[in-house]
């Protein structure tokens, strides 16, 4: 990890699966070289556009395993862990830390709701399970056991709990939850989010699946934040706007992918049951990456 701890651009990984469900390796290490010639700060494999709900477990532990490789500790490695059990949860990052992952990306699945004070048992197992920095990944927009402000609060002051991830696309809340925590949680933003306005009120970088699309462009957005000149990174801010717009109006990963495709990486199609980037939607990506001098 690097002294300053973890900042800048994490890329989600997308997860390259073929038809008869073996995890594209080549593929992967690909992806991997082209992010971290491009400078990103880190890697995210199991992120949600990694689409980590819809793989096996063994699938899971191959794209760590070859991200881990091929990233060789160029950059830090964020693995995601995600399940709706704690049990199973702590085997996962245990797991992803002896394999050579440099921190966790906590993740809570789940299918009847959990209370407040359930959600906090699991990410402290998770938590208390390694040695190395853990990322809270908090996405009410599609969890039914978020980390209320309270929770992110007690959470806070477990000593490898350093940072969040926060995707709930309310910029409000989340300056309401870093003036809780103070200087307890560096704060990573989301896609949901405008990226440069989370780095203007404190925000260290941001973890999501457009920077596998448009990497170069993330690294000088960030570097533009991290040196305040804002009125220079508004332009590209407004430009990679255009990508998110895109992605909201269809699935994340079919987009992603159906980009990397274009970009020439064969990552395959999102995986089932979600459906593949229709017509109208590979058109408006293709659209936004050549004017963002992405293709």
């Amino acid at each position: 990890m690097p002294p300053h701890g973890f900042r800048g651009v994490f890329p989600y990984l997308v997860s390259p699966v073929d038809a008869g469900g073996r995890v594209r390796a080549g593929v992967l290490r690909r992806l991997v070289g082209r992010l971290v010639k491009a400078g990103v700060h880190g890697l995210t494999p199991l992120g949600s556009t990694g689409e980590f709900a819809y793989l096996t477990e063994g699938q899971r532990r191959k794209i760590v395993e070859v991200t881990v490789d091929a990233c060789a500790g160029r950059v830090p490695v964020v693995a995601g862990v995600a399940s709706a059990s704690t049990q199973d949860a702590v085997r996962q990052a245990k797991e992803y830390e002896r394999m050579g992952a440099d921190g966790i990306l906590a993740i809570m699945e789940t299918y009847f709701p959990v209370p407040p004070e359930g959600v906090e048992s699991y990410f402290r197992g998770v938590a208390r399970a390694v040695s190395c920095p853990v990322v809270l990944y908090t996405n009410p927009n599609f969890s039914r056991g978020d980390l209320t402000p309270g929770v992110i609060e007690r959470l806070a002051r477990v000593p490898n709990v350093r940072y969040l991830k926060d995707a709930s696309s309310d910029t409000g809340r989340l300056l309401s939850v870093m003036n809780r925590v103070g200087g307890r949680l560096k704060i990573f933003s989301a896609s949901a989010h405008i990226p440069l306005c989370v780095m203007l009120i404190g925000g260290v970088g941001w973890m999501a699946g457009p920077a596998c699309l448009v990497p170069e462009q993330s690294v000088r957005l960030y570097e533009l934040a991290a040196e305040k000149k804002w009125e220079e990174a508004l332009p590209l801010q407004r430009e990679m706007w255009r990508l998110n717009q895109a992605f909201a109006k269809y699935n994340l990963a079919a987009c992603i992918k159906a980009g990397l495709e274009m970009q020439g990486l064969d990552v395959g199609p999102p995986l089932a049951p979600q459906a593949p980037l229709p017509r109208e939607g590979r058109a408006e990506v293709r659209k936004v990456l050549k004017a963002l001098g992405a293709l």
